[in-house]
């Protein structure tokens, strides 16, 4: 295992959880946060960022996206040029390119790093993306000292995209499981629900997405009309239909014109991340959930 001088913004969850686990694997770990919040065993607390940054190799900011540029800003004057900066927020790929570009002018690497994965429970093995100018030399010393993450060769905001992409669809679904099992939970069927998805969860796989996906234009006029008769239930229910009236328009826009509709495209390669990939809908996360 590798040991390097590692700086941390943001003693929220996630940086909590990393800064621990790094300093307790011999890395050398000094945070900052403003916030009154615990410092982990092993890691050294100092009381502004330039003085994080000193001496750093790894700049991990794991602040919220919208402290990530004030995060920068205040360190950018004491950060070594033979640093990388990597900030794990969920900040737009806009801001992450803005971000970039002060790293630029200051003469450092910067890193647009994108979790992809549960931080508890994972921690520094938390599956991530990187892209930017210094992606490379970070994954290769963030997975040096544990850490699990793909390098892309493109330019910072390109894994927040992806990212963003997802979450789309992994914070769409939390939003709808939380509607349907408010009113399971009205009706006293929270119990059998929570098992059924439960079970489509566990089985999941990229021909159960076909599934879904692809089956969604050739059969929208019958999915339309189960859920609009969902959408009265929860109406009759007194229950929010926030979700399930947007999946009503979805549908009616579909059967009109079912050529809008997305498939899902055959897999190039079979690889341990697409495999992996399988079981994310119960294994996921992001800086800023867990983090300030």
């Amino acid at each position: 295992m590798a040991v390097l001088q590692i700086c941390v913004f943001g003693l929220g969850e996630a940086g909590s959880l990393i800064a621990a686990e790094l300093a307790a694997s011999g890395s050398t770990v000094v945070a900052f946060d403003p916030a009154d919040v615990s410092t982990p065993a092993g890691v050294q607390r100092v009381p502004h960022p330039a003085l994080a940054v000193r001496r750093a190799e790894l700049v991990l900011a794991l602040t919220a996206a919208a402290d990530s540029r004030l995060a920068i800003i205040q360190a950018s004057d004491a950060v070594s040029e033979d640093a990388v900066y990597a900030d794990f927020s969920t900040a737009s790929p806009e801001m992450k390119a803005e971000l970039a570009s002060v790293a630029q002018a200051k003469g450092f690497d910067f890193v647009d790093v994108a979790l992809v994965g549960m931080v508890p429970g994972n921690g520094v093995t938390t599956r991530a993306l990187a892209s930017g100018t210094g992606a490379k030399r970070f994954a290769e010393a963030f997975n040096a000292v544990g850490g699990s993450v793909e390098p892309i060769d493109a330019p910072a905001g390109h894994a927040a995209r992806r990212k963003l992409l997802r979450s789309v669809a992994m914070k769409g679904f939390a939003a709808v499981a939380q509607e349907a099992l408010a009113a399971a939970d009205a009706v006293g069927d929270i119990q059998w629900l929570a098992d059924n998805l439960s079970s489509e969860i566990e089985t999941a796989d990229r021909a159960w997405l076909q599934r879904l996906v692809d089956g969604t234009p050739r059969h929208a006029i019958r999915r339309l009309a189960e859920m609009e008769s969902a959408f009265e239930l929860l109406e009759d229910l007194g229950q929010p239909t926030t979700m399930t009236s947007g999946t009503v328009k979805s549908l009616r826009a579909i059967a009109e014109e079912p050529d809008m509709a997305a498939t899902v495209p055959d897999p190039i390669m079979s690889t341990e991340h697409d495999i992996a990939d399988n079981n994310s809908l119960n294994n996921e996360t992001s800086a800023d959930e867990a983090s300030p």
